[in-house]
């Protein structure tokens, strides 16, 4: 769908706002990450209806208790995994593909798993528009599962909050790896952890706290305890 200039134009502006409001005021200052966020159009991501929220500080719906994370919790989660170009990323519940697009804008080889069908057809029609040459790989599959048949990836992000983490994850995770995740606190803020692979050994850092929906492929039913 092609938009109207005007309407295109009110993004763009909307969009070097949430860079400069919301992205390098929160310690966000990885030039590529930067430049991603401030290239990669979040309103294409989501449902036209919610295309005008899609710069506002807050997480947007996607469809029924699915969301898209807030731009600076996921600006700052994706900084914290320092990625470099050329690594293979695994981003699990990956919602329309907006986090993933970002992380493929910055040179990742990016494989992104989503559980509902109507969201990864959302995600690969904005990647059509969003990137070109380098776009993720985005597949309809268990997020909980992860994607061993790509196994080894040098970073993991899970896109929201978990209960449980499934220990097969981990063994997804090469050696110096690195993942991201909220961890679901109830009653309080959720808890943005770090995760690092060393000698066959993942240890966990608690880093910041940020608000961040509860996924449901990671609820209390799904996997094991971490």
């Amino acid at each position: 769908m092609t938009l109207p200039a005007a309407m295109v134009q009110d993004h763009e502006a909307a969009r070097r706002m949430m860079v400069l409001g919301q992205i390098t005021p929160n310690a966000v200052t990885d030039p590529l990450l930067v430049q991603a966020m401030g290239e990669v159009p979040r309103e294409r991501f989501l449902p036209s209806s919610m295309a005008t929220r899609a710069y506002a500080d807050e997480s947007t719906p996607l469809a029924p208790g699915r969301f898209m994370l807030q731009p600076m919790v996921l600006a700052r989660m994706i900084q914290t995994v320092l990625p470099q170009p050329g690594e293979r990323a695994l981003v699990l519940g990956a919602g329309s593909g907006y986090g993933a697009a970002i992380l493929a804008r910055m040179g990742l080889v990016v494989t992104a798993v989503e559980e509902e069908q109507p969201l990864v057809s959302l995600g690969q029609s904005a990647l059509e528009f969003a990137l070109h040459g380098n776009r993720p790989s985005l597949h309809v599959g268990d997020p909980a599962r992860g994607w061993p048949e790509g196994a080894p990836f040098r970073i993991l992000l899970i896109e929201g909050a978990v209960q449980r983490v499934p220990e097969t994850l981990w063994s997804q995770l090469g050696e110096g790896g690195r993942a991201i995740l909220v961890r679901a606190r109830p009653g309080m803020m959720g808890q943005v952890c770090l995760f690092r692979r060393v000698g066959g050994t993942v240890s966990e850092l608690p880093v910041f706290e940020a608000p961040a929906p509860l996924l449901p492929a990671f609820a209390e039913s799904a996997g094991f305890r971490f």
